[in-house]
């Protein structure tokens, strides 16, 4: 759900995209971006393009072709870094768990130390199964092996906390229309020094000329011709930035914590189990396993009908087994929870 201010900031009247304001808006953008991702990184920006573009500038950058890629996989998104990473010639080796589990610090130790790879990659939230999960251990890892980390916080930035210098996250991109209640069509992402260091070290050009970090730091920082972005993008963005600042990124947590628990009360009274073991799911994206003899589709139907109301249901391996329901933003209030589960009730007969 996008914020009512950022519709209107969207309004705004649109200005070339070398224009000074445009340039101005930018530059709050970024720091804004550093406060919600939890960093002082110099190299934070927003890419132009959905949360897919964050993931290939992330991998494209880092990736190079022969190096070795270890992507922790546990869900849908885990297999596209992997199929990127394939597709920059990278050797990819995977630890995988079934979708909905998480790492443990033993397991990615022993992955990392076995396989010493170059880059690792994980999902923070798995949006296919709503799954949490912890960096730090990761991250801790990787840099025994003096690796770079990237990690995929499309569903978590905003609504969770990221904490990218304190959990040692190298590289981090997302999204702007989940946690950040904004329309899609930018990837805001970051780099560490540590990681800056090792693009200016690459062997290799990067393959994808649209997403070249150096190419966009020089457009950004530079205000060198890169390509056309989009003003009105920018200014939904930071308006939706401002609307997090001025609520307290605490508070903004805090509140999507409370509106998950009750959520999943709710859901437990009903007599459904969730699909995530309880402290690593995700707050915001909620993933109730499909009771037995319940057909998902005709639930998600009968609320789209009935009630304007569209929820999602799983893919892959978790197709018609359990509903994704994400609780993000302006959502995530008591108040929109018992206007779900009333209408939730009634799509499921109980």
């Amino acid at each position: 759900m996008v914020e009512h201010r950022v519709y209107q900031a969207l309004a705004q009247p649109v200005v070339g995209h070398l224009d000074p304001y445009f340039f101005e808006v930018v530059c709050e953008v970024r720091e804004l971006l550093r406060n919600v991702f939890g960093t002082r990184n110099e190299i934070t920006l927003a890419v132009s393009g959905t949360g897919s573009s964050g993931m290939e500038t992330a991998v494209g950058n880092f990736v190079e072709p022969e190096s070795k890629f270890a992507v922790f996989a546990n869900g849908f998104f885990c297999d596209r870094l992997t199929e990127m990473g394939k597709r920059q010639g990278a050797n990819v080796v995977r630890l995988e768990k079934p979708w909905g589990e998480v790492f443990e610090a033993d397991e990615a130790a022993d992955f990392i130390d076995r396989e010493k790879p170059d880059v690792v990659a994980f999902v923070h939230a798995e949006t296919s199964a709503g799954a949490l999960q912890n960096p730090k251990p990761i991250c801790d890892a990787a840099h025994q092996a003096d690796a770079i980390v990237i990690a995929d916080t499309v569903t978590s930035l905003g609504a969770v906390p990221v904490n990218v210098d304190e959990n040692g996250i190298d590289v981090a991109y997302s999204c702007t229309q989940k946690g950040l209640s904004c329309p899609p069509g930018l990837s805001p992402i970051t780099v560490s020094p540590r990681a800056a260091d090792r693009l200016k070290a690459r062997k290799t050009p990067v393959r994808e000329w649209y997403l070249d970090l150096k190419l966009l730091i020089d457009y950004y920082d530079g205000r060198k011709y890169h390509h056309t972005a989009s003003a009105t993008m920018f200014y939904g963005l930071c308006e939706a930035l401002r609307t997090i600042m001025d609520e307290g990124m605490e508070q903004r947590f805090e509140r999507h914590v409370h509106a998950h628990k009750l959520l999943v009360k709710a859901f437990v009274d009903l007599g459904l189990t969730m699909h995530v073991r309880e402290g690593h799911r995700i707050p915001n994206l909620n993933t109730p396993r499909v009771p037995v003899g319940v057909d998902d589709a005709k639930v998600r139907k009968h609320l789209l009908d009935h009630h304007g109301i569209e929820i999602a249901g799983g893919f892959g391996q978790l197709a018609g087994k359990i509903f994704r329901i994400g609780l993000m933003g302006p959502l995530a209030t008591e108040s929109n929870v018992e206007f779900f589960m009333e209408a939730f009730r009634e799509a499921l007969g109980r």
